[in-house]
C-alpha cells in the first residue's frame, strides 16, 4: 500500500475517513476544525462542544460528514498540550490508521509539509494499519482493510517531501515485519524459518546474509548457543547480515554499527521449566532478533551512509533428554568457562557467544536487543526498556533517539558491587546471580564478552509484547526498538 501525498482540498477528498489533529487548548479554535465546520454547514463545532471533547492525547471524536465534505466521516484526534514533535506525529498516524481499520480509505490532514513531519506521519500510518490476521478463517477473516492512505497538505510538493513519505513508509514496513515474526506461533517460526526469512528479505535489498546451520556453528565455535539447543529437536541457526553503503572512490570509511539480537523462538525454561502461564507468550522471546533484522533492513531501505551488521543467535530452549542442566559447565566462544545455574536464563548464554563474535568485527558501536529478564519488567514495568551501557556518549545518543521515536528507554546502572554474584567456585563465571538486581547482573554477565567495544544492552522484555494496544504499539508483538535504532543511525550518519 503506497501512501499518497496530495494538496487537494480536504473537502474534495472522497474517502471513508477524513482525519485531523487538534491540541487540547485549541479544539474549536483550530483552523482545520473551523474550516471543516464551515464546509459541513456549522455542525461540527457544536457537536464537539456538546460532547465536551477536550483533545486529550490519544482521544478521538468521530461523526458523519455533511455539506461540502465528500468524506463519509470526520475524525478528530486529540494530541494533548505537548508541543508537536516526532513522537506525536507518529502517534497521529497510528491513531488515524487504527481508528479507520474497518474502512477502505483514509485522508489525514498534515500539520505541515516539513520532511520530518511527513516521515513520522507516514511511518505512523503504516504501523497503525497493522493487524496480525494470518490464522483467521471464515467469519474471523477481516472483511475490509485500509487500502488507501492519503496525506493532505498545503503548499508545494517537493521531491524532499515525497522522499520523506517514502522513508516513513519504509521504516513502518520493517516495523510491521518484526511484528509478524514475533506474533508467529512457535510451531511455524523455528530458528530455521527465522533465518530463511532474514535471508529472503536481505536478498530483496541486496544485503549480504550468511546463515550457519548446526554443523557450521560447531565449526565456528559457539558452545553456549549449542548448549541451550541440546534439549531441542530443532537445529539452531546463526545469522550474520551485512549492509554496506555504496561509496564514491576516495570516500572515508563509514562508521560500523553491529546489532545483536536474542533469537529464542520459544522458551520453555528448559529443565528449570516455567509454569504454564509463563510459557504462553514465549514465542516472543525472539523479539530482539526481530528488531535486529528489521533494523538492518531499514538501514538498507533508507540508504544510510553507515556499515550496519545484524547478528542473531537462534534456537528454542526445550526439555529433551540431552538438555543442558543446572550445574553443567561449558566453555564459551570467548574462552571463559560458564557454570549453569538456571536453564531459564538461556538468553544471556546465546548472546554471550554472539557478542564475542560481533566484538571481533571491531565495530564503532555494539548494541544488543534482548527480551532478557523479568527483573527488568519488575523494575520498569511493561512499557519501558532497560538501557545498560559502558559508554556515556552512546547512552546519551540512545536517549535522544528514544525521545524522537516515542519509545521509552531508561538508563540503568552497571552496579559493580553486584559483580561478585557471578563468581563461581568451579568455573570462570556463574551465569546468574540472585533475583535482586537480576537485570543488572544479566547485563554484567554480557559485558564479560564485549571486550573494549562501546556497547549498549537493551533489555526489551516488557515492551516487546503488549497485552493490549498502548500508544504507538499494538496488542501482541510491538516491533519495539526498531524506530529508536533507526533514529540513532540517522544521528550517527549526520555526525
Amino acid at each position: 500500500m503506497k501512501i499518497q501525498l496530495s494538496t487537494e482540498s480536504f473537502a474534495s477528498a472522497a474517502v471513508d475517513v477524513l482525519a485531523v489533529a487538534v491540541r487540547s487548548k485549541h479544539v474549536t479554535d483550530d483552523p482545520n476544525v473551523r474550516a471543516i465546520d464551515k464546509a459541513m454547514g456549522g455542525i461540527l463545532v457544536p457537536q464537539l462542544k456538546d460532547q465536551e471533547f477536550k483533545g486529550g492525547e490519544g482521544k478521538t471524536f468521530s461523526m458523519l460528514a455533511r455539506g461540502r465534505v465528500k468524506a463519509k466521516r470526520v475524525l478528530i484526534i486529540g494530541l494533548g498540550d505537548k508541543a508537536m514533535g516526532s513522537r506525536l506525529h507518529r502517534l497521529l498516524g497510528v491513531i488515524a490508521s487504527r481508528s479507520s481499520q474497518s474502512k477502505a480509505s483514509l485522508a489525514l490532514i498534515a500539520p505541515d509539509l516539513e520532511a520530518d513531519t511527513l516521515r513520522c506521519l507516514s511511518e505512523g500510518l503504516i504501523t497503525g494499519t497493522y493487524k496480525y490476521t494470518r490464522y483467521f478463517t471464515g467469519d474471523r477473516k477481516p472483511k475490509r482493510e485500509l487500502k488507501k492512505l492519503v496525506v493532505l497538505g498545503k503548499g508545494k510538493l517537493t521531491p524532499a517531501a515525497r522522499e520523506a513519505v517514502a522513508q516513513g513508509q519504509a521504516v513502518g514496513e520493517t516495523v510491521n515485519l518484526a511484528r509478524d515474526w514475533v506474533n508467529c506461533p512457535p510451531n511455524d517460526l523455528t530458528a530455521t524459518v527465522l533465518a530463511d526469512a532474514a535471508a529472503e528479505e536481505s536478498k530483496k535489498l541486496g544485503i549480504a546474509c550468511k546463515v550457519l546451520d548446526k554443523k557450521a556453528i560447531e565449526k565456528l565455535g559457539m558452545p553456549l548457543l549449542l548448549a541451550v539447543n541440546r534439549g531441542s529437536k530443532e537445529e539452531p541457526r546463526f545469522i550474520h547480515m551485512t549492509y554496506a553503503p555504496k561509496l564514491e572512490r576516495g570516500a572515508a570509511k563509514p562508521k560500523k554499527i553491529v546489532f545483536v539480537g536474542k533469537g529464542l523462538t520459544f522458551d520453555s525454561g528448559g529443565l528449570c521449566i516455567k509454569p504454564a502461564d509463563g510459557m504462553l507468550t514465549m514465542k516472543m522471546d525472539m523479539g530482539g532478533a526481530a528488531t535486529t533484522i528489521a533494523t538492518v533492513l531499514a538501514a538498507a531501505k533508507l540508504g544510510l551512509p553507515l556499515e550496519v551488521h545484524g547478528i542473531v543467535a537462534s534456537t528454542d530452549n526445550m526439555t529433551g533428554s540431552d538438555a543442558y542442566k543446572p550445574g553443567d559447565v561449558y566453555p564459551s566462544r570467548d574462552g571463559k568457562t560458564v557454570e549453569i545455574i538456571n536453564t531459564d536464563a538461556e538468553g544471556r548464554l546465546v548472546l554471550a557467544d554472539a557478542l564475542a563474535y560481533a566484538r571481533d568485527l571491531e565495530p564503532d558501536y555494539l548494541i544488543d536487543h534482548a527480551t532478557l529478564t523479568g527483573a527488568c519488567m519488575v523494575a520498569l514495568g511493561g512499557f519501558t526498556a532497560g538501557l545498560f551501557t559502558n559508554d556515556d556518549g552512546l547512552r546519551d545518543a540512545y536517549q535522544k533517539a528514544s525521545a524522537l521515536s516515542g519509545e521509552s528507554f531508561w538508563a540503568m546502572p552497571l552496579d559493580e558491587s553486584l559483580r561478585d554474584q557471578l563468581k563461581s567456585q568451579i568455573a570462570d563465571l556463574k551465569h546468574t546471580g540472585s533475583r535482586y538486581g537480576g537485570a543488572i547482573t544479566a547485563a554484567l554477565f554480557l559485558r564479560e564478552f564485549v571486550g573494549k567495544c562501546a556497547w549498549a544492552h537493551l533489555d526489551i522484555a516488557g515492551p516487546a509484547w503488549m497485552d493490549k494496544d498502548h500508544g504507538l504499539h499494538p496488542q501482541g508483538g510491538s516491533g519495539f526498538g526498531v524506530t529508536t535504532a533507526v533514529e540513532l543511525l540517522r544521528a550517527l550518519s549526520a555526525s
